[in-house]
This record gives structure tokens, C-alpha cells and sequence, in this order.
């Protein structure tokens, strides 16, 4: 029996996938020191962050679903852009991060969310990208370099979560501002 091929859909994240995109990041909650958040959330406790990123704008949440035969399957991932710092001189700013299901690794599932988020990033008037990258995590490190970020330096210790002192590299990207 032929299965139906799989592909992947990018796309701005929506109300609807709430519950998905909070049982996911969860799970970094729970098992790893990738996110330094403790507890973990309930979608209404999510749903700020969610609303905090338009489809349009430079704060923007893209997420990775799969599709078999064309029906919708899982979430696969997300991507967002949100604001740097809360200053206003940070306005052309943005940290950036990607998260993807825990059984996808070595699909690619990263490198397809950035590359929407990027470019759909493009059209606004943004100058940085920046992310922090709990260490160690080379997938990480490998994508961010993918993109062409470059590393500027490391917090040592700055976060405790499991009983251990975790460090976090920041890396940045030069973005092209609208003009």
C-alpha cells in the first residue's frame, strides 16, 4: 500500500492553532533548558504572546504544518520575530527564535521557517535580527550560522534551570531596512 507523499506547509500562525503551538513549546518547557521558562502554560496564558504577532508587521509568528494528500496534519514548528528591547530607539530591532516538534529534527523544518520568516521580514523597516542560543545546542548554532548570523558573545551562567547554571550565545544578522 503506496502512503500519500508529505509536504510541508509555512504560513502565518493563527488563532486556531493556539493549542498546538502551546502543547509544543511546552514541551521545551518541561524537558529541556532551551527556553528558560520553569512552568509551563495553559493556551489562555498563551494567548497574548500569540496576539502579539500580526500577520503583518515586523513581529511575526510563521509555523510549519504537515500535509498528506491535503489534509493538514501536526504543526511542525514555528518561527517569530518579536521586539528586541521594549525602548523605542530598539524599534528597528528584532529577536528572533524558531522552535520545532521534537520528532522532526533533520528534516529541514528550521531552515523552512526562517526562510519565511526572513522573507517575509523583507519588506520591513528593520536594521538587526538578534537570538539567543541556550548552549549547547549545535542544531542551533548550525542554523543560525545557515542564516548568516554571527556570534557576538556569550552570558555565561545566566540562567539556572534543572539545578544547573546554563550560558547563552547570542548571535546577530544585519537585516535589510525598508527605504
Amino acid at each position: 500500500m503506496r502512503s500519500e507523499p508529505t509536504e510541508v506547509q509555512v504560513r502565518p500562525g493563527v488563532e486556531g492553532d493556539l493549542t498546538a503551538l502551546t502543547n509544543l513549546y511546552n514541551h521545551y518547557v518541561r524537558e529541556t533548558p532551551i527556553t528558560f521558562d520553569t512552568a509551563v502554560f495553559t493556551p489562555e496564558e498563551r494567548r497574548p504572546w500569540l496576539l502579539s504577532h500580526p500577520e503583518d508587521g515586523p513581529y511575526r509568528l510563521m509555523v510549519a504544518q504537515e500535509v498528506r494528500g491535503g489534509t493538514l496534519g501536526p504543526l511542525l514548528g514555528y518561527a517569530t520575530s518579536s521586539p528586541f528591547r521594549a525602548k523605542a530607539a530598539y524599534d528597528t530591532s528584532v529577536e528572533v527564535t524558531v522552535y520545532c516538534a521534537p520528532d522532526t529534527g533533520g528534516r529541514g523544518i528550521g531552515t523552512l521557517l526562517y526562510g519565511a520568516l526572513f522573507d517575509a521580514l523583507a519588506g520591513e523597516d528593520l536594521h538587526r535580527a538578534y537570538a539567543g542560543v541556550a548552549q549547547p545546542n549545535e542544531a542551533s548554532v548550525r542554523l543560525h550560522t545557515r542564516f548568516g548570523f554571527t556570534h557576538v558573545g556569550t552570558y555565561r551562567e545566566v540562567g539556572r534551570k534543572f539545578d544547573t547554571y546554563w550560558d547563552v550565545a547570542w548571535y546577530e544578522k544585519e537585516l535589510r531596512p525598508r527605504v
